[in-house]
């Protein structure tokens, strides 16, 4: 990999000190874990790396196994929920410049592939399974990458980057201290935007009901529902927003368009889908939607139509074509499913893809979009993977379950991933020709790019067969990439950052997440695909703080790592845990 360091520079912009941060914030006097705005330093760092040459393209992915199978255990049957399946996630656990993968697992032992270079992975055993979702994300804010597992039946496990030693000793197993009740889902941010990252997770009730579970440690009120936890000194605050969940993903998105992130939780079955705002240090249920998925079992977040405002999608069951022998797989199942209520009921068996208009509403327009029904889908994942400049659509599919399809070889429906193409102002084609119509019982997946050559890779954490990497040979487009780094903050790798590259072919809109899809997580890296020969003007960065950065003198295919140019004094830090 060839190195370069570029003598860039950072144009702060200095209308966003006192006046933006008190904005935004509400009034910091009503929130003293708040710290005041921040104060600049002299200079910031911009270093810039030239991403690899790329393998010769083919207007293909190209699969790839990984060693890695999600099991069920060794009984016969297949138990209901255990055939839901496990996540994955992708980040940079030891700091190499290269993004490494861990896939949870059930019966069978996690897995981290640490990454060699040129898709090379060397696999270890973790010493637990028992998993559901995984997210990799700096949890004790030392700026080192932790991992954690929800589990199936008990409370989340923290892997605690110890930054020190060989890959295989790397992690200490401990609790998130003050997280003691069961949870399925979970997503990070800094909710409360005091500069340490929060936790929001959501039980499945049905699994908790199925399994008898009796939760000791749960604290009052119960071990089920949803609950957001604010990262305060050595432990989490939990504040419980319902006791009911069915939850098979969160996600973050900014529901009154006021800045902030707001909470959504997508339920399974006719349990309708939760989603609070921020006001002031409450949480206030709302229903911005008119029309949401019955059975949400994924929810990604992005600019579908570049204009600024992230678009949502909610993944249900649907078949994706009505021909016949679809449909005969389908409709016996469907037959002695329960009824659903019809009468003011906003809930739909398919797919929902909200577009926010000018007025600030959102409306669903997945059907108009082509985006309605995808099949019985799990994580669904937006990603420029042609590197057009547009967010393409990938949602892997499968199930299987005794009495459900008992009619089908193996009690398995068997269906191809969907692969969708943004072909502009957020219309979506499918693009069987790219090669993505993998049929190995999806669930868990994730978009990153794991060679460095500047195109978006897939991992899929299938159930019952092995995990599939899928290698990204399309021809078009270029590439930037951008890793921000907050060292003064216990929010190191900026979760929750905006991002804006300007360029003469548009505007091109990103945000750092630490969770998408269904129980998988992202990488914090940030990839942004434009058109071969679009003049790259600048890059605009909100910072979690609220404070706004400019970045100019760019190249295409590098990634570039940007080091805030602000400080919180020392007496500000938060004391952090655990």
């Amino acid at each position: 990999m060839r190195r370069s360091e570029s003598h860039m520079h950072l144009r702060i912009k200095a209308a966003v000190l006192l006046f933006i941060a008190l904005l935004m914030a509400g009034c910091t006097s009503a929130r003293p874990t708040t710290p005041p705005p921040p104060r600049a330093t002299a200079a910031a760092s911009v270093v810039s790396v030239a991403l690899d040459r790329a393998a010769p393209c083919m207007n293909a992915f190209v699969p790839h196994l990984l060693d890695h199978t999600t099991t069920m255990g060794t009984d016969a049957a297949v138990k209901m929920f255990e055939n839901n399946g496990a996540g994955v996630a992708i980040n940079d656990l030891d700091g190499d410049g290269k993004l490494d993968i861990v896939l949870a697992n059930l019966a069978g032992q996690n897995s981290i592939f640490w990454n060699q270079g040129e898709l090379s992975f060397q696999r270890e055993l973790m010493v637990h399974g028992d998993s559901r979702a995984v997210n990799i994300v700096d949890v004790d804010g030392d700026g080192q990458l932790d991992i954690v597992f929800t589990r199936r039946l008990d409370r989340p496990t923290y892997w605690r980057n110890l930054g020190k030693g060989g890959q295989h000793d790397r992690f200490e197993i401990t609790m998130l201290p003050g997280v003691y009740v069961p949870a399925y889902a979970m997503t990070w941010a800094d909710l409360d935007r005091n500069g340490t990252l929060d936790l929001v997770t959501g039980s499945y009730d049905a699994a908790l009901v199925q399994g008898q579970i009796a939760n000791r440690n749960a604290i009052a009120g119960g071990s089920s529902g949803v609950y957001a936890y604010t990262h305060l000194g050595n432990r989490y605050i939990p504040k419980k927003l319902s006791d009911q969940a069915q939850a098979l993903a969160i996600a973050l998105p900014d529901l009154n368009l006021d800045g902030q992130p707001d909470i959504m939780i997508g339920n399974d079955f006719d349990l309708p889908d939760q989603t609070w705002v921020r006001t002031d240090t409450e949480w206030a249920p709302t229903q911005p939607f008119a029309t949401t998925t019955r059975n949400t079992m994924s929810i990604a977040l992005g600019d579908v139509n570049n204009d600024g405002l992230p678009d949502l999608f909610a993944a249900d069951m649907k078949p994706y074509d009505q021909s016949t022998t679809t449909l005969a797989e389908w409709l016996p199942m469907m037959q002695i499913m329960p009824p659903h209520p019809t009468r003011n009921d906003p809930q739909v068996n398919e797919n929902v893809l909200q577009i926010w208009g000018p007025d600030g509403k959102a409306t669903n327009q997945a059907y108009e979009r082509d985006v309605d029904a995808t099949g019985w889908s799990w994580s669904a994942q937006f990603g420029d993977l042609n590197n057009d400049g547009l967010l393409d659509l990938y949602v892997v599919n499968g199930m299987i379950g005794d009495g459900l399809f008992d009619y089908l070889p193996n009690h398995e429906l068997v269906e191809q991933n969907q692969a969708l193409r943004n072909i502009g102002n957020g219309q979506f084609t499918r693009v069987p020709e790219w090669g993505l119509g993998w049929q190995g019982g999806g669930r868990g997946m994730t978009i990153a790019d794991l060679n460095n050559d500047g195109k978006l890779d897939i991992v899929i954490n299938n159930l019952q067969s092995p995990a599939v990497l899928f290698e990204n040979r399309l021809c078009s487009g270029s590439a930037l990439e951008v890793d921000l780094r907050m060292p003064q903050s216990h929010n190191p790798y900026a979760i929750g950052a905006q991002l804006a590259l300007h360029t003469s072919a548009g505007i091109y809109y990103r945000e750092v997440q630490a969770s998408s899809g269904y129980l998988s997580g992202t990488p914090s890296r940030i990839h942004f695909g434009f058109p071969n020969g679009a003049a790259l003007q600048y890059l605009e960065i909100k910072w979690p703080d609220g404070t706004i950065a400019q970045v100019d003198d760019l190249l295409p295919y590098q990634l570039m790592t940007i080091t805030h140019a602000y400080m919180y004094p020392e007496q500000f830090l938060p004391i952090i845990g655990p």
